[in-house]
């Protein structure tokens, strides 16, 4: 994707909405001083152009049950499978992350499990029928913490 040239009010709405993805659009306009119509217009544009690809609502993991996250990197045996096995494993849905990446790894993903052993019967179950090749796992003891990329503006 092209990089997109964004003016003032543009990006002041991107670092609204990325520090708070529910803030009314009455709100934003408020403080940008226009009205609420052309909020939801620049928005519906950013929407249009891909720039901002959706509001979601952050869950935490542990709460509903998923104590184990880990990340997975895999060499896979033959690399023209990519695209066939990046569909398999957007059909998994521990699988909340999945990267093509430079170095070591071919695939990287981050995936969610209930439990250590629930992660090694993952391993198993779900990633080796789809002819992975090798794996390497890191589990993560703690998220210290997570946010969106940057929205640097004049006044910041």
């Amino acid at each position: 994707m092209a990089r997109q040239q964004f003016d003032k009010l543009d990006l002041k709405i991107l670092n609204m909405l990325s520090s708070n993805a529910r803030k009314p659009f009455l709100e934003i306009a408020r403080e940008c001083n226009v009205s609420g119509a052309a909020i939801h217009q620049r928005i519906q544009k950013l929407i249009a152009a891909g720039i901002i690809k959706g509001f979601e609502s952050l869950i935490n993991p542990s709460s509903v049950g998923y104590d184990t996250c880990a990340y997975i990197g895999f060499f896979l045996n033959d690399p023209s499978r990519f695209p066939e096995i990046v569909e398999e494993l957007h059909k998994i849905p521990e699988v909340v992350e999945c990267h093509f990446t430079t170095g070591k790894y071919d695939i990287f993903i981050k995936v969610y499990t209930h439990s250590n052993e629930g992660l090694l019967n993952f391993i198993h179950t779900k990633l080796q029928p789809i002819g992975v090749g090798r794996t390497e796992t890191i589990i993560s003891f703690k998220e210290e913490f997570r946010r969106q990329v940057p929205i640097i503006t004049e006044e910041a």
